[in-house]
């Protein structure tokens, strides 16, 4: 049996526009992600999706010159291995912190942009693109519309306690501002430890999302203790979430 020879095949057409097709689907996904500043942006995801697209393609057109009455090759081997595959690139952009875990969203987004590369590379083009659609909905009208569901978690204080002394209050307020919060101090008070002084102080918090959603950035703060959600009162310390 002769070799394929030659950069143009039969296929090549369809080939080269799914692999369009994919690129185009997984710019819209990576753009989100960039425009997010997200550790996985715009050429990751579209890097993903053209890996799968191409993988995909290999599993279905690239061993046709060894098919014969005593070869049978499964394509889907290939499209498994992508699967599994893909987890492990996922898992590098998650991020544990002390009790906070990040890059989620951003670790699903590359999951879809596998997915809607091996969609386009099986043919499957309407499914890729539906997929883009559904995915984008998500994140922009969906996600947005749910933040803004009545939460009793917007009415209630973040006492933090940190190290007094270390500038750490500054620092506080800058995140909380920069994350869409203005500020209000409630009271602070002062709290001796066996080492060191700190300071246990209750913020009213105001912004458009809950205040649970700027815990994770504080909590992160260097000479941050905890941090806790309360009811707002000084005397409801047995209902409040620490993340200390």
């Amino acid at each position: 049996m002769e070799p394929l020879v030659g950069i143009l095949t039969d296929s090549s057409l369809v080939e080269i526009e799914l692999l369009v097709a994919t690129f185009l689907l997984c710019s819209l996904l990576g753009i989100e992600r960039q425009i997010r500043q997200k550790a996985a942006g715009y050429r990751t995801h579209v890097l993903v999706g053209l890996g799968s697209c191409t993988f995909t393609l290999v599993s279905a057109y690239g061993f046709s010159m060894v098919l014969g009455d005593e070869v049978i090759l499964d394509p889907s081997r290939i499209a498994a291995q992508i699967v599994s595959g893909i987890g492990f690139l996922g898992a590098g952009v998650i991020f544990k912190g002390r009790t906070v875990v990040r890059g989620l969203t951003t670790a699903a987004t590359i999951w879809v942009s596998a997915a809607v590369g091996m969609a386009c590379g099986a043919g499957m083009l309407s499914l890729g693109i539906a997929l883009t659609a559904m995915h984008l909905i998500t994140l922009f009208v969906v996600a947005p519309l749910i933040r803004k569901l009545p939460d009793p978690d917007r009415k209630r204080l973040a006492r933090v306690t940190y190290t007094d002394g270390a500038g750490v209050l500054r620092q506080i307020l800058a995140v909380a501002t920069s994350a869409g919060f203005s500020s209000t101090i409630e009271n602070s008070r002062r709290r001796e430890t066996e080492d060191k002084q700190l300071v246990v102080m209750d913020i009213r918090f105001h912004g458009r999302f809950p205040v649970r959603d700027l815990v994770p950035e504080l909590v992160e703060l260097p000479g941050v203790e905890g941090v806790s959600i309360t009811g707002g009162s000084d005397d409801a310390d047995d209902e409040h979430e620490d993340y200390d």
